[in-house]
């Protein structure tokens, strides 16, 4: 008899072993099942353990809900965190019970260089494929975000810090703009400046204008003069932001363009702009609160293809130097047709 019950337990023991093993191979081998495609599950709050599991079954994920609620027992003090969870490729059940334990959370880059506008910066939104442009457009227009620093401007334009941001599927674009227009504070309040709007505004300017660093102090000396003299600024992304409002920007500036009375065209208008163009960078901004101390009131591109300008102090000297450009950009045609 007592032989019998040993030969049993042996027989059992062994079979628990066998049992065993093959869980814990099921537990950490990648499931085979799984399609081979990106596929997301969206795990929201509340969901529990077995909602989890269920949910991960259903996507293929996992081939049975027990191998998740078995590594749930063996690990029951972790956190298990809600969230979209994007799988790329066959994982073992112990590696997909550790990433949701983590937050490992899928996020998109969202992007924005300086001196995005509102119009490229809703268009990169809507490249994320889950939030359409118009959304973003609509949520921009909202100025409470920062209305103690520009009660008067038309929009966030200005304010939508350049950065990469990241965000999910359930980011709106009202948080969107929150993130955007925070980053602007704390860079703003690193900077200790004033008057928020103007600064903003002639940063803008500059931001469009030049992607020489070390040109930015020159150039917000050139409107810090022409503003301190009364002379219109006459700066060309000026004129096409104002067509980009009207849906009227054809690539180029036309001479309607010019002669256009949006209150955004520098041409006819005086002083600065209602808000900002577009939204500058940190060393915009600095240039803008700190411009160089110069005579200069135009400056011309220069034909090497630098990026770089030639500055004048008066109208012959600029003059001299917008016929040299025009003599560059001859000579670069020619040389291309050879």
């Amino acid at each position: 008899m007592k032989r019998r019950m040993k030969r049993v337990l042996l027989i059992a023991a062994v079979l628990f072993l066998v049992a065993a093993s093959a869980v814990a191979v099921s537990l950490a081998s990648p499931y085979r099942g799984f399609s081979g495609k990106e596929v997301f599950v969206d795990i929201p709050k509340g969901a529990g353990t077995s909602g989890m599991a269920r949910m991960l079954e259903q996507q293929r994920i996992i081939r049975f809900q027990w191998q998740f609620l078995a590594v749930r027992a063996l690990r029951p003090h972790a956190t298990l965190q809600a969230g979209e969870y994007r799988f790329a490729g066959a994982a073992s059940v112990w590696d997909i019970y550790k990433r949701i334990a983590s937050g490992d959370v899928f996020y998109y880059e969202l992007v924005i260089p300086e001196g995005n506008n509102l119009f490229d910066i809703s268009r990169a939104v809507g490249e994320l494929g889950f939030l359409p442009p118009e959304k973003f457009l609509a949520a921009a227009h909202d100025i409470s975000l920062i209305r103690d620093l520009a009660p008067d401007v038309p929009s966030l334009e200005g304010f939508l810090f350049p950065s990469t941001y990241r965000i999910t599927r359930h980011t709106s674009a009202g948080e969107i703009c929150r993130m955007m227009t925070g980053q602007f504070r704390r860079v703003w309040a690193g900077l200790n400046g004033s008057d928020a709007q103007a600064t903003v505004t002639l940063a803008s300017l500059v931001e469009k204008e030049t992607a020489v660093a070390a040109e930015r102090p020159l150039v917000a000396s050139v409107y810090r003069n022409r503003l301190r003299l009364g002379m219109p600024l006459q700066c060309d992304p000026t004129t096409i932001y104002a067509a980009l409002l009207e849906s009227r920007y054809r690539g180029k500036i036309f001479r309607s363009d010019l002669a256009s009375e949006n209150a955004y065209n520098t041409y006819v208008h005086a002083g600065l702009p209602p808000g900002p163009i577009a939204n500058p960078g940190r060393s915009s901004l600095e240039a803008a609160l700190h411009p160089a101390d110069t005579g200069y009131l135009y400056f011309v591109a220069k034909a090497d293809g630098s990026g770089a300008h030639t500055f004048s102090t008066t109208l012959a000297g600029h003059e001299r130097a917008v016929k040299e450009y025009r003599r560059g950009i001859r000579k670069q045609a020619r040389a291309a047709v050879r």
